[in-house]
Parts: C-alpha cells; structure tokens; sequence
C-alpha cells in the first residue's frame, strides 16, 4: 500500500465519518396563536415580528377571530416567544372543531367566545386510567381476599 492507497484510505474514513453526522431536515409545522389585537397596526406588528423567526415561510393574521397561523420550519416555542415580545396577550390556539372532541358539550370544552363550530380542546376523560381509590375497593371484595365475604 503506497501513499495513494493510505490518502484514498484516509479520505473515505472521512467521508464515512461526516455521512453519519448529517443533519436532520425539520418537518413544515403549523402554529396557530390567539393574539389579542384591536386595528390594523396591531395585525401588521404582530406580522411583522412573527415573520422575523428563522424558518417561518408565511405568515396568515384573521384580525375577527385574533387569530395567527404560522407556517414552515420553526419551532413552535420561539413563535411563541416573537410574539409575546410585542406586548399583547398570548396564547396558544386553544380551539379545535368540535367534531374532533368526545364531549363538545361538556363545561370544560364549550365556549362562548369560540369562534363557529369550534370548542376548547379538553383531554379525552375516557383514556382516564382509574385511580388507586377505585383499586382498594375492587380488591377488597375479590375472591382473594379471605376477609372478604364473611358474612354468609
């Protein structure tokens, strides 16, 4: 093996090197946020600022329903961020169509200040494991349980 065949050696451990370290592409995201904002000027500084992150492609403000959708290759949280740095009231976009949710009608999810056809977001109650509290109770009237059932 001569000098070629160590560089040659050399240059593909290299390249085998950097091929496992390449970088991971992010995935287009959406981020919706309700801004609380009163006129024009309002609607074009929230713009303005969240249209500043790296990575966000457009930009779609709906002054009716304080409402600002974020689209491209960014981070939900530095969204988030731009936008409070404007003073207003922020918030993630707390409603889905109803449609989407178990219960639309239960206290938790309706809202009068909803936009149409639109509630709360509300965690499923029906994935709710059951508690240690229901646990005692079915143990102590089991089969196995010798104290069970005494009274026969």
């Amino acid at each position: 093996m001569g000098v070629e065949g160590t560089l040659e050696y050399f240059s593909d451990l290299l390249s085998s090197v950097r091929k496992g370290k390449k970088k991971k592409k992010k995935q287009i995201q959406t981020v919706a946020l309700k801004v609380r904002m009163d006129c024009e000027g309002c609607v074009q500084k929230v713009k303005k600022v969240v249209s500043g992150v790296k990575g966000v492609k457009s930009v779609e403000v709906d002054l009716k329903q304080q409402k600002v959708t974020a689209t491209g290759y960014m981070e939900a949280k530095k969204v988030l961020e731009a936008a409070k740095s404007t003073k207003k009231k922020v918030e993630l976009w707390p409603y889905v169509p109803y449609t989407l949710v178990a219960h639309p009608y239960v206290s938790q999810a309706y809202d009068k200040k909803a936009p149409p056809n639109m509630v709360r977001k509300i965690p499923n109650t029906a994935t709710i494991n059951e508690t240690t509290i229901d646990d005692k109770y079915t143990i102590l009237f089991s089969d196995e349980n010798p104290n069970s059932c005494s009274i026969m």
